[in-house]
């Protein structure tokens, strides 16, 4: 995740950036979804049935304390399906831990907004493009005006949603109009997720963009940042799977601002790019946990082993290359000047093109010359 926001305002104001304080653990309570998704990495399904107990929830949530995880996102499958997901929050907002939900907002109305702006200190809400390319690409004709209404709800609540767009072939046509949508609805955030290969997401592989358009969005993201910095708009800009965008940033403060250059290396490096493994994971509705939710392998089950037990590698060697600085990346990261900030991408995209964990990730879009190969 690349706070783009925060780091241009952080830096052109010298001060602290938000800095990540323990792990962030997104977790799939449920695969049972109302929806169904092109990009999915889970592959949710309506018909699927819940298998992880109340029980086995709370009983690992010391565990977590134990390993340093701070931040929980609630997700599915669709998390707002589970009849017991505020009582699951509750739980861990006792134990101390930071909840945030990520859904459709098809079952966000004005009877439960209020109880989820209380519970959720962040609620991202997907809307994938203008209205019929969303319910085309979410498989539901009611999904764009449930997602809108979802928003509406929890800002009449007395909260505030952002808006969550995956870039894709099939969304793209929708791209700008979402930095329009959100100044419309007067969201305070706009999180845009490159597309990872895996799940329906690896199926339709054919529905990413190519590179050369993948930098022109991205310059775009960057100049609405600074645009929205300069205007005072509080709208936080995030992007999500691609941490090569980082250097574009770093680009645009060589010519722009070179005097506060060196400062914002030192937060790029302090953030360290692709933290797969480390301070974000994975946990399904199985018991499974990987180093994020598109990884191609399990490192553990935390109902079969201590989750600290499993966060800390010990029944996998997975977690400590994907730990090492800078990893052991192969052919163009091996050499690349920038692997101390984006530290190799996507491991998921490289085993899915490559079947090499440890391969480069190929959609990385920077030229020979700003590796400085």
């Amino acid at each position: 995740m690349f706070r783009l926001s925060n780091l241009i305002k952080s830096t052109l104001e010298d001060k602290k950036e938000r800095l990540l304080n323990g792990s962030i653990m997104i977790w799939n309570f449920t695969n049972r979804c109302n929806l169904f998704c092109h990009h999915c990495y889970s592959k949710a399904d309506p018909n699927n049935e819940d298998s992880l107990t109340f029980e086995q929830i709370c009983d690992t949530i010391p565990s977590m304390i134990n390993a340093g995880v701070k931040f929980v996102i609630f997700s599915g499958g669709e998390p707002l399906i589970r009849k017991d997901i505020f009582d699951i929050a509750a739980k861990m907002q006792e134990a101390g831990i930071i909840t945030y939900l990520s859904t459709n907002g098809m079952y966000i109305n004005d009877k439960n907004a209020k109880k989820i702006v209380d519970t959720f200190n962040y609620i991202g809400i997907s809307i994938d493009g203008t209205k019929d390319i969303h319910n085309q690409f979410r498989g539901d004709p009611r999904s764009y005006d449930k997602a809108i209404e979802g928003i509406k709800h929890i800002q009449n609540a007395g909260g505030n949603a952002g808006i969550r767009f995956t870039l894709t072939n099939e969304t793209k046509d929708s791209f700008y109009e979402m930095f329009d949508l959100v100044e419309q609805l007067g969201c305070n955030k706009l999180y845009i997720s490159h597309l990872v290969y895996s799940g329906r997401g690896l199926d339709n592989l054919k529905i990413d963009i190519s590179k050369e358009e993948r930098r022109k969005y991205v310059n775009y993201i960057i100049d609405k940042a600074f645009e929205y910095y300069r205007a005072g708009k509080d709208i936080d800009l995030v992007t999500g799977n691609m941490e090569m965008d980082a250097v574009l940033l770093l680009d645009r403060f060589k010519k722009d601002y070179p005097d506060f250059v060196d400062s914002l290396v030192r937060k790029l490096k302090s953030w360290g790019g692709n933290s797969a493994g480390n301070r974000l994971g994975n946990m399904d509705w199985e018991g499974n946990v990987k180093p994020d939710p598109f990884f191609p392998q399990y490192i553990g089950n935390y109902l079969e082993t201590s989750f600290e037990d499993v966060w800390a590698g010990k029944s996998s060697d997975i977690v400590e290359k994907l730990r090492a600085k800078p990893r052991q990346i192969s052919g163009k990261c091996a050499t690349c000047q920038y692997i101390d900030i984006c530290n190799g991408g996507s491991r998921s995209r490289a085993y899915a093109i490559h079947g090499d964990l440890w391969a480069e990730d190929p959609s990385c879009y920077l030229n020979d010359e700003e590796r400085g190969i």
